[in-house]
């Protein structure tokens, strides 16, 4: 059985078409409108595609400002409105959404911790190099352990040193020296 829009047509003047992720957090209240539904820490909104005729939905976690996930949505039978949202499709956003998030995590960490393992004379060593992306003072850090897990040495560098075999080799050659790059 199909819901329908309570009056028949779809204006988008609906009182909470203003939600944001802001506001969501702050009455987490379980929603389920044909347009608009929240639960379990995700708000799931049906908007108008800016791009075409159509309808988007997008996925926005509770207390964040900016959807997770922006994705095109079905048009109902009439072909003129959104197909309503039910249970089936807020499950299947949600999974969508978090695995977004998720792989977008995963990006990031890569981006701002790399390694390379390096063999010496001493057995394999292991470099690291960490950024943090602060806004007002970005750093980087540079360590390197041996295969036992001792750290043995530890440098600054810019957030723009490149970690490269070569990098990496230079620095172990050389003592790790508490400034490197």
């Amino acid at each position: 059985m199909e819901k329908s829009v309570s009056n028949g047509s779809f204006t988008g003047d609906s009182p909470l078409d203003d939600i944001d992720g802001a506001d969501a957090d702050a009455g987490a209240q379980k929603i389920q409108e044909p347009t608009l539904w929240r639960d379990d820490g995700w708000t799931a909104r049906v908007i108008k595609n800016e791009d075409d005729d159509g309808w988007a939905v997008e996925m926005i976690q509770d207390g964040q400002d900016e959807p997770a996930l922006v994705g095109p949505w079905t048009m109902g039978r009439d072909k003129k409105n959104p197909k309503p949202l039910d249970s089936s499709a807020f499950i299947t956003l949600v999974k969508t959404a978090s695995e977004v998030l998720r792989r977008h995590e995963q990006q990031l960490h890569a981006l701002l911790h790399k390694n390379i393992k390096v063999s010496t004379d001493d057995g394999q060593v292991t470099v690291k190099l960490d950024i943090v992306p602060d806004d007002d003072d970005p750093y980087a850090t540079l360590s390197a352990w041996d295969a036992y897990g001792e750290e043995l040495g530890r440098a600054n560098v810019a957030v723009s040193f490149k970690l490269t075999m070569q990098s990496a080799t230079k620095w172990i050659e050389s003592g790790y020296p508490a400034r490197a790059g």
